[in-house]
C-alpha cells in the first residue's frame, strides 16, 4: 500500500476487512512483508462474547476462533500486498489442513499471529500461520482461502 506505516491500528484494519464486531480478530498489525508476511495482534478480554459459553468457570478462547484470527491475518497480508486493489472483494475460508492446539488462550493474553503466503493460483491463497502467546506456539495451521467477488 502506498501510504503504509506500521503499526496498523484498528481503524485502518476496519477499511481492510469487512468482519465488524464480535467477528473483526485483529487489533493491530505490527510486521508486513509484501507478498511474503504478515504478524498481527489480537488481544484477548475477558469481555469477548464467546467467554460467555466457552467456558463461564474456566474462560479459553476457542480454537476455531484461533483458525478464524489467522485467516483474517492472512487476508490483510493479501488485501495489502495488492496494494488495496482487492476492494469489492470477499476472501472465503475453504479448508484447514494439519490445525495443531498446544496451549490455552485465555483473558488477559495477547495473541500473535504470523502468517505467511505459501502459494496463490488463480484466486485460490494458501497460508501457513501459527498463533503464539508469549512467544509460545498455542496453534498452527494451513489455510486455503478462496477470493470471489463482493
Amino acid at each position: 500500500m502506498t501510504d503504509l506505516e506500521l503499526p496498523i491500528d484498528i481503524e485502518r484494519i476496519r477499511e481492510m476487512l469487512p468482519h465488524r464486531y464480535p467477528f473483526l480478530l485483529i487489533d493491530r498489525v505490527v510486521e508486513f512483508e509484501s507478498g511474503k508476511r504478515i504478524k498481527a495482534w489480537k488481544n484477548v478480554s475477558i469481555n469477548e462474547p464467546f467467554f460467555n459459553g466457552h467456558f463461564p468457570a474456566h474462560a479459553v478462547m476457542p480454537g476455531v476462533l484461533v483458525i478464524e484470527a489467522l485467516a483474517q491475518a492472512g487476508g490483510l497480508l493479501s488485501h495489502m500486498t495488492r496494494g488495496g486493489r482487492s476492494v469489492g472483494k470477499l476472501s472465503y475460508l475453504v479448508k484447514v489442513d494439519a490445525a495443531k492446539f498446544s496451549r490455552m488462550i485465555v483473558p488477559g493474553d495477547r495473541l500473535e499471529l504470523d502468517v505467511e503466503l505459501k502459494r496463490e493460483i488463480r484466486n485460490m491463497v494458501q497460508y501457513v500461520g501459527t498463533a503464539s502467546v508469549d512467544g509460545k506456539q498455542v496453534a498452527c495451521a494451513e489455510i486455503l482461502c478462496a477470493e470471489v467477488d463482493a
